[in-house]
């Protein structure tokens, strides 16, 4: 991401403009960036996870969104678009245009070299606000790992991680379980190049 530093937006005016644009951008107090585009396997691995998301979750009360999606994280002055989302019961929109979340349950992010230190600390931070968040997943593009992060009751999060192909990760809060060889369907570690 690259930032715009030439304007200090306001939430409205990010919108605005954000609903405008052929591209998608991130907004952080003020501050708008550009959001770059997705390696192959960052792609395969957001759409692997997806479909199998959707798959458990037809017939339950939950909705499973891609990276279209633009959530707000209100105590963070964040927008932002998390590579896979699921929303259970109704989805809270921040207006009539029902294009922004307030409520997502579960956010999955697949981790790529350019991003992974902003998804590890500072955005899980911003994510942590979110009062309906119940698990963060972080997917690693370059081995068959995903780290799972769950808020306990007294507020903490705990942290469980599962490693390669014949593993499974089971996230209560959507009550689904992924299998890391789906997640991880038609991606070639040794072949990829990572942005």
């Amino acid at each position: 991401m690259s930032a715009n530093p030439k304007q200090i937006w306001t939430p409205e005016s990010y919108l605005e403009f954000e609903r405008a644009s052929e591209t998608k951008h991130e907004f952080y107090r003020g501050e708008v960036f550009d959001m770059s585009g997705a390696s192959f396997t960052h792609t395969v691995i957001a759409v692997n996870t997806t479909r199998e998301l959707s798959s458990q979750l037809r017939k339950k009360p939950c909705t499973v969104h891609s990276n279209d999606l633009r959530i707000q994280v209100r105590a963070a002055g964040l927008f932002t678009y998390p590579d896979v989302i699921v929303i259970c019961g109704e989805p809270r929109f921040l207006d009539k245009r029902n294009d922004t979340v307030t409520n997502p349950t579960l956010i999955i992010e697949v981790l790529s070299k350019s991003t992974e230190s902003y998804d590890r600390g500072k955005k899980f931070q911003h994510y942590r606000t979110l009062e309906t968040l119940q698990e963060y997943v972080l997917i690693s593009q370059d081995s068959a790992n995903i780290e799972r992060f769950t808020r306990q009751p007294g507020g903490d999060w705990l942290l469980s991680a599962a490693s390669g192909l014949d593993a499974t990760v089971t996230l209560a809060s959507v009550g689904c379980t992924l299998a890391l060889a789906d997640v991880y369907e038609k991606v070639d570690f040794e072949e990829q190049t990572e942005t």
